[in-house]
This record gives C-alpha cells, structure tokens and sequence, in this order.
C-alpha cells in the first residue's frame, strides 16, 4: 500500500512582540481619581435618596412643601435684585420712630419677597399710637406705610401719674404734652374711659369750659367740676348736660361763677346750694419797726 505523501505545514516565524502603547493622560487622570469619582457617584446616589425622601414628606406635608416653595422665591428675589430699598411711611406725627421701625420689621437691604405685610400691619396696630394701617409691598423695592393716628383727646391724671388719652380713653403719650397743645384735663379712676361725656357738655358752653381747671371722676359715677378760682361744681349723675346748661345760664344772669364760692351743690334736682369759703381770720396790721423787733 502506497504511501500517502506527507503534507508540508508551513511554519511561520514568529513575528517579535509590538511595544505595549502609553496610555493617553486622560486615562491616567481617570484611573487615579477612580476611587474619588466612585465616592462621588455614592453621595450622588445618597442626595438622591435624600431628595426622593423629601419629597415624599413634602407630599405628605404641604406646608411643608409651600415652605420650601417660599424660600426658594424668596432666594430667587435676592439673587436677582429684589430687596428693600425705601421704606416710605405716610401719616406719621406722634407715633414713636423706635416703635414704628420694630414694628415694620424690615431695614433696606433684606430680601423683599421675605417681607409680610399682613404681620407687619398686625404689629403696627399693637402702637398705642395707631388707629389704622396699611401696609403693601411695591416691587421691585418700595414698602409703604399709611397711617392713620389717634387724636389726642384729654390729659388724664390718676395716682399721681400723667398720660395723654384718645377720646375712647386709650393711653397714647406720658411725655412732651406741650405738642399736643391744650387739652381738657381730667382727674381720677375711669376718667379716661368717661372723658367723652363731660368734655363734650362743656364744648358747648365755653363760657363754663373756660372757667373749668379740670373735671374731677367721683367713685366712677359722676363728676365735680374744679375751677380756676379754686370752687368745685357738684354734678348730678347721669344728668350732666342738664346741669351745665343751667350753670351756664345761671353765670349768665348773675355772673354766678364770678363770686367767691367754695361749692356749687347741682345734685339736687330741685335746688341748688352755694357754699362760701370760710372767712380767713382777721389779723391787725404789723408795723415795719414792730416787725422788726418781733422778729429779735
């Protein structure tokens, strides 16, 4: 049996190995800062977590979720400008800067979006001062103040102590009474609540009012009148406006409050009762040289 001829198997000569290539820079920057990059692919993924949590409170918690809101308005508005810049106030004359400016609760400078004008008037209705407010932000950067002050009404005096009231006998003012210029002046326990009453009786006879020192508060039910010349008016309660009206005319006739008296009793519906102060005791005449002598 015929032999198969051997087949030739080409041999390659093995060709020498190409130099391994230089790995570019970038990629020897990403394998050193593979371990950082990993760690900041972890905290992304936890502030993910974070945020997908808070978002799920915020669902459940809508205020919350309107706080959130706010403050990121209230970022916006600083970033791009939105803050106080004027704050104009209108009506002011009495009310104490120091007060008004705590009230407000703002200063040029804060964010304007930050600023609630409901809290703000609520604050300024609390001053002793202010019967009204208005209060409004005008973008970019004006808030404005309107206000609307307590006429000062009476001075009220009580154990001693001095207060400027409002005619619902509200205190307003302890101090500079000469810029309210002059008031009535009224005397005693609820007197500044009763003020109203009696000052507005007296308005319409001026010729009475004139002669009035102060209206005196008598046990919270009625009241004397003091006058310049040191006598006291005895008003009948619940009947003062009768009472004055016939004092005025009585004065009128016959110059009544123009005497020396020490009481003018009115309570007494049908009569009226004058005292006389008692007369001083009658001393003799001391001679300048027997003055002297007296005196050693």
């Amino acid at each position: 049996m015929a032999r198969e001829p051997r087949k030739k198997v080409a041999v390659r000569s093995r060709a020498a190995a190409p130099p391994p290539r230089r790995p570019s820079a970038a990629a020897l920057w990403f394998r050193r800062q593979r371990r950082i990059l990993r760690g900041m692919g972890m905290g992304l993924l936890g502030l993910g977590a974070l945020a997908g949590v808070a978002w799920g409170v915020a669902r459940l918690d809508p205020e919350a979720r309107a706080r959130d809101a706010a403050l990121a308005l209230v970022n916006l508005g600083r970033d791009h400008g939105l803050v106080v810049q004027e704050i104009r106030v209108e009506g002011r004359e009495f009310t104490p800067r120091e007060a008004l400016l705590t009230a407000i609760g703002t200063v040029p400078g804060d964010a304007i979006l930050d600023f609630d004008p409901d809290a703000a008037r609520a604050r300024l209705l609390e001053i002793a001062w202010v019967r009204g407010a208005h209060v409004e932000r005008r973008l970019p950067g004006t808030i404005l103040v309107r206000l609307e002050e307590r006429q000062a009404f009476a001075i009220w005096q009580q154990d001693g102590r001095y207060s400027v009231i409002d005619r619902s006998g509200n205190e307003m003012a302890s101090e500079r009474f000469e810029a309210f210029g002059p008031l009535p002046f009224v005397v005693g326990v609820g007197a500044n609540t009763a003020a109203a009453s009696i000052v507005d009786v007296l308005r319409q006879h001026p010729a009475i009012a004139d002669r009035v020192e102060a209206a005196v508060r008598v046990s919270e039910r009625r009241w004397n009148l003091r006058l310049h010349n040191g006598a006291d008016v005895l008003l009948p309660e619940g009947h003062e406006e009768a009472a004055v009206e016939r004092l005025a005319q009585l004065h009128a006739q016959d110059r009544l409050l123009d005497r020396p008296l020490a009481v003018v009793d009115m309570r007494l519906p049908d009569r009226l009762v004058v005292r006389l102060p008692p007369e001083a005791p009658a001393t003799p005449p001391v001679a300048p040289a027997q003055a002297r002598r007296q005196r050693g």
